[in-house]
């Protein structure tokens, strides 16, 4: 496969990001953060589909998660309802305000497949601590490693908070996909930091 130096243009309809491969191969020594503004975070079993879709929104909306809104029934519950797949959800006392689940299905590493909060809880130290579960649940298992990815079209902090967590960058990929504020998974309000090319 040959890449050529310089811009490719993207057919319309189409978004492209640069998506960063982390990855950790031994538990990191940091402890647990306390919980900000109450938080606790709760195993979810089988979750409902509507549940999931619904936190998978609050939580990833701005930052063009759509991957998991293009799944039919059959193909997220395959997923999600995975015995080797962890949902968990941080509630605040009267509703869920994160989204965490761990992916173990290859059975020798564990993917942070998903992590986040909702837009309220930013700069209040709860993306830390969700992260100290996170690292606490997936070393359980004691795998080979745990492994994440972020992309720019996530929070510019994204990144950054994945390194500082302890993260090493090990591969970089393009993702192409059809943008989902034109294909209908999320509104066309979301993700004000990416201006949205209309189509002719």
């Amino acid at each position: 496969m040959t890449f050529l130096d310089g811009y490719t243009d993207l057919p319309p309809g189409k978004i492209a990001s640069v998506v960063t491969f982390l990855e950790m191969r031994e538990p990191p020594p940091t402890a647990l953060a306390d919980a900000p503004v109450s938080l606790s975070l709760r195993p979810v079993l089988q979750p409902s589909l509507d549940w999931y879709r619904k936190l998978y929104r609050a939580v990833g909306e701005e930052w063009l998660w759509f991957s998991r809104l293009r799944m039919n029934d059959r193909e997220l519950a395959a997923i999600i309802h995975d015995p080797r797949v962890y949902v968990y959800a941080a509630h605040d006392g009267e509703e869920d305000k994160g989204l965490l689940e761990l992916d173990g299905r290859s059975g020798f590493e564990i993917e942070i497949a998903y992590l986040g909060v909702t837009a309220d809880l930013f700069g209040r130290g709860a993306g830390y601590w969700l992260m100290g579960h996170a690292l606490c649940a997936a070393w359980e298992s004691s795998p080979q490693r745990v492994w994440v990815h972020t992309c720019t079209l996530d929070h510019p902090r994204a990144l950054s908070f994945y390194l500082k967590a302890g993260f090493a960058p090990y591969k970089r990929a393009i993702e192409i996909a059809g943008v989902p504020r034109l294909t209908g998974e999320v509104p066309k309000t979301a993700a004000r930091h990416v201006p949205l090319i209309e189509l002719l």
